[in-house]
């Protein structure tokens, strides 16, 4: 076979975040990145299992969390925590305070290193947050943890916690491996999974990151349908319109099997254990009940890094594939404005010349460390720079389309296309009651009954550091009021 030549595009190395490139150059840092890293097969979930052990140089940070896992580290907050748990906890904790600084120099020339990189070093930080004990008023991260995590996340540009892509999209396997000559099929493998990291190596918890996972790659057609959609927009007649007109009937159908996916979490996870057990693992600074700070000790060791500002943990917020069906349907105006202290919009006829307006701008995002969001920013539009950045990429030319599909639908009087645009929105509306149902189930109620007597507080925080409860119901009842309705004319 020919090798290619040193100067071709395949055998360029990945770009640095902190190097300038020339103009025309293409984005060598993954093989898809060209496509914004969303497979045609498995959207944004990568099309081989991710990588499940760094290389011998990093091999300290891979036995930390290997000994966290298996000494079955428990929370300091785990109501009868014995004093020999406290012991095994401080035990290791010392030991990552002894691990040496490891560079990343040779990370950088890959993507896949990188995100192993991130999801060992974030999972590493999060056992030693949670087992620090709880009369802590500040949670000192240590220099060895510190240093490599923050220079990491700023090649992805991800800050430095635990993110969905960390819980979800980079933390599978096959249960059972495919053969050499089969090619990874989303829906003929949603149950051959399972979980790189555990935090309590329980069924419930692997069983709640897949339940995410299989989501994602039901959705996989969603996006197909969104490609269809989007081509036969260019042509817009009367026939591009019929077939239209199918298309969003087939993507209602995807979104309704999407949300069959996540009720059926209930099968494998149990609400209290979620809630008691598994939940406080990976929660972020902002969810800290006692509004301890988080300090990164040794951040002075590098003047290129900064002291972060967004320590969110994971949630389903993050998840690119909703946020992709939220702009293509063009409801994202609805569902990710702020609606607390807003008027919900009387119609969606009524806000018609809004809908022609230019999207909002997304937040910042060139690094983890930019200065703080400002209140007005809402807390999806937020969750986007906690994506991956060609998914981030992905969703800005998403909604750049010159030719938007609401648009399209709210110009037409074809009352077939817009009861078909009606019926996916109504399947996301409902898709997101199954959210308020699972919140409630997992969250509200378990949250009620550990606090019963104890005064009331406001609603329980989600891992992103909102009224959890308050949060979906308000994004559900939003997505509703992008309905369009008969037309008035």
């Amino acid at each position: 076979m020919d090798t290619l030549p040193p100067n071709h595009f395949l055998n360029l190395q990945r770009p640095d975040a902190f190097v300038p490139t020339i103009a025309g150059t293409p984005d060598t840092s993954t093989l898809a990145a060209h496509d914004f890293d969303v497979d045609t097969r498995t959207g944004f979930m990568p099309p081989q299992p991710p990588l499940a052990r760094l290389p011998e140089p990093w091999e300290p940070w891979e036995a930390a969390l290997d000994d966290a896992i298996t000494s079955g580290l428990q929370l300091a907050d785990k109501p009868d925590l014995s004093d020999e748990d406290e012991k095994k906890s401080e035990r290791w904790r010392n030991s990552v305070r002894e691990l040496p600084i490891l560079s990343i120099t040779e990370l950088k020339n890959s993507e896949i290193l990188l995100r192993r990189a991130h999801h060992v070093l974030a999972w590493v930080m999060h056992f030693y947050v949670h087992t620090m004990p709880s009369t802590m008023r500040e949670i000192h991260i240590p220099p060895p943890v510190t240093v490599p995590l923050l220079q990491v996340c700023a090649q992805l540009q991800l800050p430095p916690v635990l993110t969905y892509s960390d819980d979800v999209l980079y933390n599978w396997a096959f249960k059972t491996p495919l053969a050499t000559n089969v090619l990874f099929q989303p829906k003929a493998e949603l149950h051959n999974l399972r979980c790189l990291t555990l935090f309590t190596g329980t069924r419930d918890e692997e069983e709640f990151y897949l339940s995410s996972a299989r989501i994602e790659l039901r959705g996989v057609e969603a996006l197909s349908v969104m490609r269809a959609i989007m081509d036969e927009a260019f042509v817009g007649d009367e026939i591009a319109h019929r077939r239209i007109t199918d298309y969003l009937r087939i993507l209602a159908d995807v979104i309704k099997d999407m949300q069959a996916l996540l009720a059926a979490v209930r099968e494998g996870c149990d609400p209290t254990m979620f809630y008691n057990q598994i939940r406080p693992w990976f929660k972020g600074a902002d969810s800290d009940t006692r509004g301890r700070k988080w300090v990164f000790d040794g951040i002075e060791l590098d003047p290129t890094l900064e002291e972060p500002t967004e320590l969110s943990g994971p949630s389903a917020g993050q998840s690119s594939l909703v946020h992709a069906l939220d702009i293509f349907l063009g409801v994202d105006r609805y569902s990710h404005s702020d609606f607390h202290g807003q008027a919900r919009p009387a119609s969606a006829s009524a806000s018609a010349s809004a809908s022609s307006s230019a999207p909002p701008p997304s937040p910042p995002t060139s690094t983890f460390s930019s200065a703080p969001v400002p209140p007005k920013v809402p807390f999806l539009t937020r969750m986007q720079s906690y994506m991956p950045r060609h998914h981030r990429a992905f969703l800005r030319h998403l909604q750049a389309n010159p030719r938007p599909l609401r648009t399209l639908v709210e110009q037409t009087e074809n009352e077939a296309l817009r009861e078909a645009y009606d019926v996916a929105v109504t399947a996301l509306k409902e898709f997101r009651d199954e959210h308020v149902r699972i919140v409630a189930l997992y969250i509200l109620i378990p949250s009620r009954q550990a606090h019963t007597g104890e005064p009331s507080q406001g609603g329980p925080k989600g891992t992103g550091g909102t009224d959890a409860f308050q949060f979906v119901k308000g994004v559900r009842d939003q997505t509703a009021g992008a309905l369009l309705g008969r037309p008035t004319h």
